[in-house]
């Protein structure tokens, strides 16, 4: 079981990547648009239009390979804590008025769904980053213990 976490985990991050890009590039205009309405000034919701679905292939790209899957696994951690500390001011009531810019299926959710939604995949890809931490120090120590001469 404990084998699987990872790759399972990636696996999910990588359809939660690639719909949620798609979904924003494919409704190009909307997605500005609600951009445009949040509370940032307009010259940073022109930079995140681009960055945010350009982050999200990247991130799934690097997911997709076993060479890159773990700093593909840390650069969704940092997406993630972005997408649910935002939901998380958001529920706190941090912005008087916040229209969402989330794509697709996410967008029919309340906030605190998708606060919960965006906590659980951070958890979940917490989990199977410290495994694969853990796992590659333990590959490392056990390299080391056959190099050594007594």
């Amino acid at each position: 079981m404990k084998n699987l976490l990872k790759p399972l985990t990636a696996s999910l991050l990588i359809l939660l990547y690639s719909y949620a890009a798609f979904s924003k590039l494919l409704q190009f205009e909307e997605f500005r648009g609600q951009l445009y309405n949040q509370s940032f000034p307009h010259a940073l919701a022109e930079v995140l239009v681009y960055l945010i679905p350009a982050a999200e292939l990247l991130t799934a790209g690097l997911l997709l390979f076993t060479r890159t899957e773990r700093a593909g696994l840390f650069a969704s951690l940092a997406l993630l804590a972005v997408f649910t500390g935002y939901t998380g001011l958001v529920l706190a009531g941090y912005w008087s008025r916040v229209p969402c810019s989330c794509g697709g299926i996410l967008s029919h959710m309340g906030w605190g769904a998708h606060f919960a939604f965006n906590l659980s995949f951070l958890i979940l890809n917490l989990i199977a980053t410290y495994s694969g931490v853990k796992h590659a120090a333990t590959k490392e120590q056990g390299r080391a213990e056959n190099l050594r001469t007594e």
